[in-house]
């Protein structure tokens, strides 16, 4: 297992250009088991998360090429379903979350998807109802083995439907829209994600030959078509990593440049930030992060404290509340952070109680933070990534500090973030990775 060694107290200078998005990498990927022919992807994150989906493809029978640094091209054109049973496969899929997109593309095109309960973050539970559910409406079956924890669906034919999502869950909207697009009829989803990452996966599939229509709202139209084609994609920067950022270069930043954050789709995230007092400035398709030597949370307008809360697109991300809540600390004023969605992501806030933060803890999905407006600095400590979220916002505390932390288990750091400690470095940090 492998640690960071996070020196505190320096400041960060210059540009620094955001990955490609994590999450729809899981996605666009998975949808290339919905054809024969080559599919082209560009700007892929070197992650964790997304080598581990790779190579799961690989697995399974799916062609990769490594065309360039952060360019694939994937073909499915001589799958083996009979490994989709296998034990191995199984492993796979407990360790890897993404494994559960492959549920829809392989749905729609054999009829037919095994999947084991996925892995991933440690922050609570991440149900699949939705997604189980809205196979069911378009006419497959579910079998649950609970002595291996393997789903298994299968369908003659999937007919479109009329549905209404319980949740809008975006992983869930994604493998419904896979398998709907190779369904008989008409599909209707309501109730749908309709986040930057759903967008993208619609106008890929639609460059595929689909018939969705409705993208960017939560009414989404799919027309079955018999099959889809090859096409090229290019992915979009990562807007979590890009509010990361602005909270790395507000905590700790001498003037920042995020080049090509692709503004449009970054939503209410500036917003977020300016409302804790973050001066951030537009220069074109890039955000400037000015120096704060002091940023002050805003009131509402009747006065009353400053809530952040996440919500379904276009509100705020649940990814971003742990960032948020850092950037928070060194802020003027108090901000009630609400984390709706999980209930297990605030609980890293003991380990910047221990740095000498004064964050109130309410339940599960809330904490207070009182500010400290600069006049008292985090100490260093010793900590674990829980989380990816969690882990990148340990690592801003740690910047911040005063001395030298250590953050263990950084592998849920890697699965997000690349490269993450070369990058900040040439910025003016200074983090060394070792060996536990």
């Amino acid at each position: 297992m492998e640690s960071f060694l996070i020196e505190g107290g320096h400041m960060l200078k210059g540009e620094i250009t955001p990955q490609g998005a994590k999450n729809e990498a899981l996605q666009v990927i998975s949808a290339t088991l919905l054809t024969t022919e080559p599919v082209r992807i560009s700007n892929v994150p070197e992650i964790l998360d997304v080598k581990n989906l790779i190579l799961l493809l690989k697995d399974m029978g799916v062609k990769v090429t490594h065309n360039a640094p952060s360019v694939y091209t994937f073909q499915a054109d001589a799958l083996n379903l009979e490994y989709l049973r296998s034990e191995t496969f199984i492993k796979q899929c407990a360790a890897l979350r993404g494994s559960v997109l492959t549920m829809g593309p392989l749905l729609g095109r054999f009829g037919r998807a095994s999947v084991s309960k996925p892995g991933g973050d440690k922050i609570g539970r991440r149900r699949l109802d939705t997604h189980f559910l809205g196979f069911k409406q378009l006419g497959a079956k579910l079998v649950h083995n609970e002595e291996t924890n393997l789903y298994h669906i299968e369908a003659r034919q999937l007919k479109g439907c009329r549905m209404i999502l319980d949740e809008a869950s975006v992983t869930g909207t994604a493998n419904i829209i896979m398998a709907a697009v190779l369904a008989k009829g008409t599909t209707t989803i309501y109730n749908a994600a309709c986040e930057p990452y759903i967008q993208q996966l619609c106008k890929l599939l639609n460059r595929m030959g689909a018939r969705i229509s409705g993208i960017a709202s939560n009414l989404l139209t799919i027309e079955g078509v018999k099959e889809l084609h090859g096409a090229e994609h290019t992915l979009l920067p990562d807007m979590i990593e890009v509010g990361s950022f602005i909270g790395m270069a507000a905590m700790v930043g001498d003037g920042i440049t995020i080049k090509n954050v692709s503004i449009p789709d970054l939503g209410i995230i500036p917003d977020a930030f300016r409302r804790l007092g973050i001066k951030i400035r537009q220069k074109g398709d890039d955000l400037f992060i000015p120096r704060q030597p002091h940023y002050a949370v805003e009131s509402f307008i009747d006065g009353t404290i400053m809530t952040l809360a996440d919500a379904p697109w276009p509100g705020l991300t649940p990814d971003l509340i742990s960032i948020l809540l850092v950037v928070a600390t060194q802020a003027r004023g108090s901000v009630l952070l609400h984390q709706k969605m999980f209930e297990s992501r605030l609980f890293f806030v003991d380990k910047l109680i221990d740095m000498g933060a004064q964050v109130i803890l309410c339940d599960p999905h809330r904490a207070v933070v009182v500010g400290h407006d600069r006049k008292i600095r985090l100490r260093a400590g010793r900590m674990t990534s829980p989380d990816i979220r969690a882990g990148i916002a340990l690592l801003l505390a740690a910047l911040s500090a005063q001395g030298t932390s250590r953050i263990a288990n950084i592998a849920q750091i890697d699965r997000g973030y690349e490269h993450i400690e070369q990058r900040l470095n040439a910025l003016g940090a200074n983090i060394r990775r070792v060996n536990d």
